[in-house]
């Protein structure tokens, strides 16, 4: 299977960037391609309908390291592991998402969450060097 990493340089502080992207709340501003609506709590885990459908979206706790991990519980029950991580540069900092292809995932669907992934980062790069 293949792994793409997709990096935003990002030109503010790790630990804003990570702050702001580790809110639940903030999701819907940036990760359209994971919710566009707002988070619903569920025990340790959190729910929202998604361009996926319904999803469980498990969340890595706050941390001092930037790791922003989460697994996405799919529709049909898969588990997706997507590791992420805001990597501090001096004052400013990467936003580094890794996608890889799950098993049956042809190489465009490949492709379309590599540029979704790209969209959000992108998205998240925007919403934090605004403020």
């Amino acid at each position: 299977m293949a792994t793409e990493h997709v990096t935003v340089a990002i030109d503010r502080p790790a630990d804003e960037v990570y702050a702001y992207a580790a809110d639940p709340a903030h999701l819907p501003e940036w990760a359209a391609g994971l919710a566009s609506e707002e988070l619903t709590p569920s025990g340790a885990s959190w729910v929202v309908d998604s361009p996926m459908g319904r999803i469980t979206i498990d969340l890595t706790p706050p941390n001092p390291y930037g790791v922003l991990d989460h697994t996405v519980t799919m529709p049909t029950g898969e588990s997706v592991y997507n590791p992420m991580r805001v990597i501090a540069d001096g004052d400013r900092c990467e936003a580094v998402f890794t996608v890889r292809q799950r098993a049956g995932m042809s190489d465009d669907e490949f492709a379309n969450d590599i540029s979704a992934v790209r969209v959000d980062l992108e998205t998240l790069r925007g919403r934090v060097e605004s403020s």
